[in-house]
């Protein structure tokens, strides 16, 4: 996540002994922490954390004790996982999960898939405005810190989560396939073939395709050694990425009308890329679907889209930006639709990359500049 009030917090850890070497905001936690009054860590997080204000989920440890905290809205998930049956080095059982076996220990991850790893049972998420401390005898131990108001970021649902992951009871997996199936009921498109752009946008186009009837295939391979294009953080790095990222499969595309289904258009830089490498291969239309709405507004909650000027939905119309990417076609699911797929209500979630509508207000400073910390001197580390 990200904090919104790091000013302020700055401002108070000036007159503090410790001494920032980095710009990101888990070192300024870190250094209130350790100025805080107070020799139990709890007791510290319980007085330092309500004047923390933003989107965080945080893991802290002392000599005995990991802690888990979730930010009052819960923005950014946070899970607690039980170990049951491990061997003497420590290892899971291969066998699966045996719910007599005595419990071997705990765990937390910022979510499910995270758990399966370590071969451990999902017990509970951590709560918005709690803390939960394990080490201490008698097994988990919860601290509530502020009342909770949950507000899960969507998009972790719609593209940032894995999507083997669950969330508030939803197998991400699933919830992308259904957002597929309500794109193709908001937005039908006369094509030969649906492929997703991978891997993000498989879930959807398959269930894209499952409810048009059009066939599937594979229409790009993707070089499994690329990260994620859209959080690289300058323009010259993300149409890098795209090229070392993504290759057509020439013998599926040409020649062929194709439904791309993506999970968001943030920039559109990338989209165009992705079209133009699909014309170079011989597709002869390209209709593109994307199974999240327009990104208006931008985040200050922990996704790397906080310049609102780079969001080509802020600036541009559904025409200007089909004909930006060189697209046929374009449609986008809508608010409803993703509700739908999810069969949640919208209270659960935060919107505001959608809507505008944020759950903590953001200063004006954070708002207008995101480089808070960066502007600050860095001295050496001693």
């Amino acid at each position: 996540g990200n904090l919104v009030n790091t000013r302020e917090l700055l401002d108070r850890q000036r007159g503090g002994r410790s001494r920032l070497v980095g710009s990101t905001d888990t070192e300024l936690l870190t250094a209130l922490l350790a100025e805080a009054e107070g020799d139990d860590l709890v007791d510290v997080l319980r007085g330092l954390l309500p004047t923390v204000r933003g989107a965080y989920s945080l893991v802290v440890m002392d000599e005995r004790r990991v802690i888990g905290v979730r930010d009052p809205h819960g923005f950014r998930p946070l899970v607690l996982g039980r170990l049951r049956g491990l061997s003497a080095e420590g290892e899971p059982p291969t066998d699966g999960l045996d719910d007599s076996a005595p419990v071997d220990g705990w765990c937390l991850s910022s979510e499910t898939a995270g758990l399966d790893v370590l071969g451990a049972e999902f017990v509970r998420d951590v709560a918005p405005g709690e803390m939960v401390v394990l080490g201490e005898p008698g097994g988990p131990r919860s601290v509530r810190f502020a009342e909770g108001n949950e507000n899960l970021c969507v998009f972790e649902m719609i593209y940032f989560a894995r999507p083997d992951s669950y969330m508030l009871g939803r197998n991400l997996y699933e919830a992308r396939r259904r957002m597929g199936e309500e794109l193709a009921h908001e937005a039908p498109a006369e094509a030969d073939l649906v492929m997703p752009v991978p891997d993000t946008g498989a879930p959807a186009a398959a269930g894209y395709a499952e409810a048009s009837g059009i066939p599937y295939r594979d229409g790009m391979v993707k070089n499994r050694y690329a990260g994620r294009t859209f959080i690289q953080p300058s323009r010259a790095m993300r149409q890098r990425g795209v090229t070392v990222k993504l290759s057509p499969l020439r013998e599926q595309v040409r020649g062929k009308r194709l439904v791309v289904v993506d999970d968001s258009i943030v920039r559109g830089t990338t989209t165009k890329q992705i079209v133009g490498l699909l014309r170079r291969a011989g597709a002869r239309e390209v209709h593109l679907r994307v199974s999240a709405p327009p990104i208006f507004h931008p985040c200050f909650y922990g996704i790397d889209t906080q310049i609102e000027t780079e969001l080509i939905a802020s600036r541009l119309t559904l025409p200007q930006i089909r004909d930006f990417v060189g697209a046929d076609s374009l449609a986008y699911l809508s608010i409803r639709g993703v509700l739908g797929a999810l069969d949640l209500p919208r209270e659960r979630f935060c919107f505001a990359c959608f809507d505008g509508l944020y759950p903590v207000p953001v200063p004006y400073d954070v708002r207008s500049h995101k480089f808070v910390l960066e502007d600050e001197p860095l001295v050496e580390a001693r």
